[in-house]
């Protein structure tokens, strides 16, 4: 093993002959240099692991050495040692972009530990959270043997997603694969259990979760009475719990979180029936009744969530609610970039509704496009990629704005998505819909084991296209193919992210509060 290559840069570099002697007989291997101007020759020509550099030398200081070095390799570590102990020094040091910060007089024992810290960070902390989930992982798979309701789903669910943000960042691909294990064994169970119990979540009982056509009344409407803020209500289409997590580091730079309740997406979990539940406060079946001119079904012509507008406003009314209130669809750049620029204007509003559908067209995307299915593979790089364009989108800079005014602010999605891997063969006539995630339509035919099959759609709130029509919905990671043309049909959709099945990946979704900053 290579020895690790340090440069030490300090004025009184013969007085820590002592350190050096240490480090060295640790293996490591020093350079030496007592001034700021020959260390960045020394450092230009040499490949160094990491630096120590004095702040405080005469003629060239260590904040302009630093700079310097940074210009030259900017990913080196550079580890600042200084006697002052002032703020704008520490502030300067930190601002561009030191490892770690040490106060004179340093003892080796805080040498060793900075450089553990700095070069064998990421080497340690595999090693522990491996060890730790190893330690976890038959913990994991008891809690799933004693799973009794949605809310023990809920916490198994957060526990396993838990633990797949932690393990995405290591180099043991066998953890990693255990865990999708561990994944995939969940959702079966789930499957199972939500074929069990998704038809009592409709009957008058006061056991069950929150679901899209209750989430509004229970979770939204409480925040709107306080009348202390006025409300942003954003609803990311198709955003799954992980994809939040990744982006949640951004918005805490603005909004500090007060609630975070898990919510249950309803079946299908497709935004034609999900979105539309969440701003009617209805089912589907509850919508084709009342709003006849609003609600189709799948496989009626024109577009499935064009009154979710209509909807809200008569949901509001409904529940007696008199206040200011605006909704606006974000379904491409400049739209978004529009209401970013004009928000202002939304100041004297009580509630201001968002819908944004980028997620959306992106897992759609990612079925047509060769490119964003290169870009989004896997769960790791479709969070990776959702993160990239949160930063960069007009969303974020609406979410300041809104941060700017006092508006408290709720997130929250319709559904979320699963990667598809396996195929289960599905025939039906020529009327039956088209979603890989489910299926409506007479005469279906279908792997029973496959699917939660349900015959009578008005148990579970759903509309029948016709007297005989049913319902299938794809359990685990399956995808719906038809037999025609089976075998081009199953290598174009599998791997793409589909949605409007069961999964804990699509029902079990994020609502969240925020105040300003």
């Amino acid at each position: 093993m290579d020895k690790i290559k340090i440069l030490w840069v300090d004025d009184e570099i013969d007085l820590l002959k002592p350190h050096i002697l240490f480090l060295e007989k640790k293996n490591y291997e020093v350079t030496t240099c007592n001034n700021g101007r020959d260390s960045i020759d020394i450092f230009a020509e040499n490949n160094f692991d990491i630096v120590f550099l004095d702040e405080n030398m005469p003629g060239m200081s260590g904040l302009e050495t630093l700079s310097e070095m940074k210009e030259k390799k900017s990913s080196t570590p550079v580890i600042m040692i200084t006697k002052s102990e002032e703020e704008y020094i520490m502030e300067e040091a930190i601002g561009s972009k030191i490892a770690d910060y040490l106060i004179k007089p340093v003892n080796p024992n805080q040498i060793l530990l900075s450089l553990k810290k700095n070069l064998d960070h990421s080497r340690l902390v595999s090693e522990k959270t491996t060890l730790d989930y190893q330690k976890e992982f038959r913990k994991i798979a008891m809690d799933m043997a004693m799973v009794r309701d949605f809310n023990d789903w809920v916490e198994l669910y957060k526990k396993l997603l838990f633990w797949e943000l932690e393990l995405e960042n290591i180099n043991d691909q066998s953890m990693f694969e255990i865990l999708e294990s561990q994944k995939v064994e969940a959702n079966f169970q789930f499957g199972k259990f939500i074929e069990k119990n998704y038809e009592d979540w409709f009957e008058p009982k006061l056991d069950k979760p929150i679901q899209s056509h209750t989430l509004f009344r229970e979770l939204v409407v409480p925040e709107l009475v306080k009348k202390d803020k006025p409300v942003l209500f954003v609803v990311i289409d198709n955003l799954r719990y992980d994809q939040w997590k990744a982006m949640e580091s951004v918005v805490a730079n603005h909004y500090k979180l007060e609630k975070e309740i898990p919510y249950f997406a309803s079946l299908p979990t497709a935004t034609q029936y999900a979105r539309n539940s969440i701003f009617s406060g209805l089912t589907p079946l509850e919508m084709e009744k009342q709003f006849p001119q609003y609600w189709k079904n799948d496989v009626e012509e024109g577009g499935k969530n064009l009154f979710e507008a209509e909807f809200l406003s008569a949901h509001l009314k409904r529940l007696g609610l008199n206040i200011k209130q605006d909704y606006f669809k974000i379904t491409n750049l400049s739209s978004g970039k529009k209401l970013a620029e004009n928000f202002k204007g939304l100041k004297d509003t009580n509630l201001v509704t968002v819908v944004y559908n980028f997620v959306d067209m992106l897992s759609h995307a990612k079925t047509e496009m060769d490119v964003v299915k290169e870009l989004a593979s896997d769960d790791k790089a479709y969070r990776s990629l959702t993160l990239s364009w949160f930063k960069n989108s007009p969303l974020l800079e609406i979410i300041q704005q809104a941060q700017k005014l006092g508006f408290k602010l709720i997130i929250t999605t319709d559904h979320g998505t699963i990667n598809v891997k396996n195929p289960s063969k599905v025939i039906g006539d020529k009327n039956t819909s088209l979603n890989l995630r489910y299926k409506t339509g007479r005469s279906l035919t279908y792997e029973d084991k496959d699917v939660y099959a349900v015959k009578d759609p008005k148990k579970i709130g759903l509309p029948a296209i016709n007297m005989s029509s049913s319902y299938i919905f794809a359990k685990n990671d399956l995808f719906l193919a038809y037999v025609n043309n089976y075998n081009h049909y199953v290598s174009y959709y599998r791997n793409t992210y589909q949605h409007g099945g069961i999964s804990l990946e699509e029902m079990i979704v994020p609502f969240l509060v925020f105040n300003p900053k």
